[in-house]
């Protein structure tokens, strides 16, 4: 079963950026995320609660799970729900946080001792031309540059988020690391509705079905299986399984959000892919 979890991982990953646009179309994307990770956090607690999952944890262990709650549930999520709320393409938004795993390799040395190799310096060198072929010339104008920014620091969060994980290894079960982590998101959303913009949801059909897949699907499924990959396998291995979202997400873009596929962007997508995949592979 366990041998499956990556492929069901991608398709749950990359269908989370098909279901972020209607929702973002009905509501402040902070207050959407606040939503979300509200009822995360109560299914969580809940499930720990019904598995005898002690709750009571170290402070130390606390903070980190907390720490990384924000990075993953709210800086990255906040960034990419923004960008998508700015009219940027979900196909690109996914391109741009699926580099990851070329940041990932590149401080996976200093900060995890793991070894880069030249093939992965090659990688890196592709992926980027893969985005710039995809990003092209249109930043500003089709694609909004401030949603070029929110994207980038998604990426820096979720990289940032990955290592952490792995740098502090915690025993503590993966229900109960879960339920902190959503709630440390649900707190910086809910900071961010108070300090910066303000609570709005038109709570129709289409927001709660859209909402629905990415709490159940995405946060208990996908989600869960991430914190697990990255708890049994290294972050240069885990990270590797994210090459095949653009292509994903972009195939799923367009089949259920009519959005446009162009040459370039399919050779970007091409491009990137391989050279995230030749970052990331194992090594010979």
């Amino acid at each position: 079963m366990t041998k499956i979890f990556p492929l069901i991982f991608i398709v749950l990953w990359s269908s989370a950026f098909i279901t972020t646009k209607p929702i973002v179309d009905h509501s402040e994307p902070f207050s959407a995320l606040a939503f979300r990770f509200f009822f995360v956090s109560l299914g969580f607690l809940i499930f720990s609660i019904y598995k005898n999952f002690s709750l009571v944890i170290s402070k130390l262990n606390l903070i980190q799970s907390l720490v990384s709650g924000v990075l993953f549930h709210g800086i990255y999520l906040g960034g990419v729900f923004y960008s998508v709320s700015l009219g940027m393409p979900t196909g690109i938004a996914a391109l741009i946080v699926t580099l990851q795993p070329i940041l990932t390799n590149i401080l996976a040395g200093p900060i995890l001792k793991e070894n880069v190799s030249y093939d992965q310096w090659i990688g890196i060198l592709l992926g980027f031309l893969g985005a710039v072929l995809v990003l092209g010339f249109d930043i500003g104008k089709n694609i909004p540059f401030d949603g070029v920014i929110a994207t980038i620091i998604s990426l820096i969060s979720i990289t940032s988020a990955t290592i952490w994980q792995k740098k502090i290894s915690n025993n503590l079960p993966l229900e109960t690391s879960n339920t902190y982590q959503a709630i440390g998101g649900c707190l910086f959303h809910i900071l961010i509705i108070i300090f910066f913009t303000k609570f709005q949801i038109n709570f129709s059909f289409t927001f709660i079905a859209a909402m629905s897949h990415q709490v159940l699907l995405v946060s208990f499924g996908a989600f869960t299986i991430l914190m697990l990959l990255i708890r049994e396998n290294s972050a240069s291995k885990t990270t590797s399984f994210f090459f095949l979202i653009p292509s994903v997400s972009a195939l799923m873009a367009w089949l259920f959000l009519n959005e446009n596929l162009y040459f370039i962007d399919i050779i970007g997508f091409l491009v990137a892919s391989i050279g995230v995949y030749i970052a990331t592979r194992p090594g010979k």
